[in-house]
């Protein structure tokens, strides 16, 4: 440890091995970033950020165990002085407002570059906000969406094409339930089926 470097506790979640393990690299690389923590689900996250109180959480959006906004909030309810950044391939506008709405402080695509995510750790650890211009841009431009969160969740998983048993799979929700979402997404969407209402949410940004 170098001396006299004020030094920002990190901890990662997600469960793409090999993302954590770049990701973990990338941030040990600096000298004033330790990467005291990684875990690959909603649960480990939120164990290790009670055990940890780290000043930084990184979390993936999509986990097999839950959705990452929702640990965004475990963790806050654990650990209140850890700031989050959501690093994500689903930069969405929807995506972002909802985190947003959470009290996330930080959101990137897991496309930035090393330099803008160690960045973006300083400013989130500082208690400052550290989002994507170009998706801040889309989300302004993109508008409010008349979906709900679920039913946001419920076309992501449907944009695809797969059929409802595998949606409810992938989203631990009934059938019944992801057919009531669907359902209630078209209509709002005034789309024919899921397909379309699908189509319609990730061209405005919803998905």
């Amino acid at each position: 440890m170098t001396e006299g470097i004020e030094r920002t506790t990190v901890i990662l979640v997600d469960d793409e091995h090999l993302i954590r393990s770049a990701l973990a690299t990338m941030l040990s690389l600096e000298e004033d970033l330790d990467v005291v923590g990684e875990a690959s689900s909603c649960a480990e996250g939120e164990a290790l950020a009670r055990r940890l109180q780290p000043q930084v959480a990184l979390l993936d959006l999509q986990m097999p165990d839950g959705d990452g906004l929702e640990l965004a909030r475990r963790v806050a309810a654990v650990s209140p002085a850890t700031r989050v950044l959501v690093v994500t391939s689903h930069a969405r506008p929807g995506y972002l407002k909802r985190a947003l709405a959470e009290g996330v402080l930080g959101f990137l695509p897991k496309t930035a570059a090393a330099g803008e995510l160690a960045a973006a750790v300083r400013t989130v650890a500082a208690g400052r906000r550290a989002i994507d211009p170009e998706l801040a841009a889309e989300t302004i431009s993109s508008g409010d969406s008349p979906l709900t969160p679920r039913e946001a969740d419920v076309l992501e998983y449907a944009a695809d094409g797969a059929p409802v048993d595998q949606i409810a799979r992938r989203a631990h929700l009934a059938e019944g339930t992801v057919r009531n979402y669907l359902s209630s997404a078209q209509a709002k969407l005034q789309a024919a089926n899921r397909h379309e209402a699908a189509a319609i949410a990730r061209r405005h940004g919803w998905i």
